[in-house]
């Protein structure tokens, strides 16, 4: 019950100025429960407080994946600058610009504070750092060389966060102009349509059949217009819930976007970059190999990739070569498997899979250029079919009427 109760109380961060024992002005941050807290922290490191301020904290933006990249890069370059480790997370906490970063991150200085260690204290926070990150921590702090491997751990989730963002880049633009077309012919088969309609019952003539089928299709958008709206919205927000939460989903999308036209040779090429590169962070860090393969799945990002790398996990702990293991799940292209089975034959499986994803990586900036200027010339077609269709089956009455005059 104590327990729970700690648990309840809500903590905050409170502001200080004042005297050290050789009457020189300090001033800091602590976080506490209330002023009393504060005033008895600073009496024992021998500081007598002049002002104490509790600061206002807003409830800040969601913490995102490339928030943590920054922080990450920030500790590193601290501790190899030989900044002291509270010392470094009071320093980023501090410049964060989101609130919410700087609560996860004195949360965890808490944490060391007391004597957890650094690992630990990112493993209660499975949201934000995931088994990879808190894997090769551990294996810094075992090594000694925790700055080093905090810098590799930087450098992964920034070519990582790098690739998703040209990902999302890629399919974004046409996603938004299709959002965008959607909307607008929507508007011109609820408002425009209608008034020409008008227009042509005077004509006392037959209409040309493109004439009646887009009138057809205004009519049917007037009347059902809350339904069309209301089944794309709902049924995209269900499909998206359903996509997240649901593994069956999530596998069968997965599947089919790895099957697309155009696009799954870019996911597929930007999974395999994300695999390696993972793969060669864990060797480089010295985490053993079957113990690197229950991170690497996860990272890949597409549940193809992880219930492969779950069965060559499998069979590599029973004595499977990783380079067999690799073709025997039959999804990894003939160059990344040279690459692994002369990374173990030379015993640089980190140097040569970290060239297989630099090879990768590389592809994808070029095909997410290739895409960008494709495909704007191939929506503006489809867009001036639509629009265009629309226009000309409208004036095909005016023009038939001027024949008869």
């Amino acid at each position: 019950m104590a327990t729970a109760a700690s648990k309840s109380v809500k903590d905050f961060v409170f502001e200080w100025e004042g005297k050290d024992r050789n009457g020189k002005q300090v001033r800091g941050e602590t976080r506490a429960v209330g002023e009393n807290q504060v005033l008895a922290a600073l009496r024992r490191q021998g500081i007598v407080p002049g002002k104490i301020k509790k600061r206002r904290m807003s409830s800040g933006k969601r913490i995102k994946p490339k928030d943590i990249a920054i922080f990450t890069r920030q500790l590193a370059t601290m501790m190899k600058a030989g900044v002291p480790l509270l010392q470094s997370f009071d320093i980023v906490g501090r410049g964060n610009p989101n609130p919410s970063v700087s609560k996860l991150l004195n949360d965890i200085r808490s944490d060391v504070e007391t004597g957890t260690s650094l690992s630990a204290a990112f493993r209660k926070n499975p949201l934000y750092f995931d088994s990879l990150y808190c894997n090769l921590v551990e294996a810094g702090e075992a090594a000694g060389i925790l700055e080093e491997l905090l810098d590799r751990l930087a450098v992964y989730m920034e070519k990582t966060e790098a690739i998703k963002s040209k990902i999302k880049s890629a399919l974004m633009y046409p996603i938004a102009v299709i959002i965008v077309a959607f909307v607008v012919v929507a508007v011109i088969m609820i408002f425009v349509i209608p008034a020409f309609e008008e227009v042509f019952t005077g004509f006392g003539a037959d209409l040309p059949a493109p004439t009646l089928l887009v009138i057809a299709i205004s009519k049917f958008f007037t009347e059902y217009w809350w339904l069309i709206f209301g089944l794309l919205g709902g049924g995209t927000y269900f499909f998206m819930q359903a996509w997240r939460r649901n593994e069956k989903v999530q596998h069968f999308m997965d599947r089919l976007l790895l099957k697309m036209p155009i696009f799954g040779a870019l996911v597929e090429k930007s999974v395999i970059a994300r695999w390696t590169r993972t793969m060669a962070t864990m060797f480089a860090a010295g985490v053993p190999l079957v113990e690197a393969l229950d991170s690497v799945g996860g990272a890949s990002g597409n549940s193809v990739y992880a219930i492969a790398t779950d069965k060559i996990q499998q069979e590599v702990s029973t004595g499977t070569s990783l380079t067999n293991a690799m073709t025997n799940a039959n999804i990894f292209p003939s160059m990344v498997l040279q690459m692994c089975a002369i990374g173990e034959e030379s015993g640089s499986i980190d140097h040569m899979l970290g060239k297989a994803a630099d090879f990768y990586e590389a592809e994808v900036d070029d095909m997410v250029a290739g895409l960008s200027s494709l495909m704007e010339p191939i929506i503006i077609v489809i867009l001036g079919t639509i629009i265009g269709g629309i226009v000309v089956s409208m004036y095909l009455p005016i023009f038939k009427l001027g024949q008869v005059v």
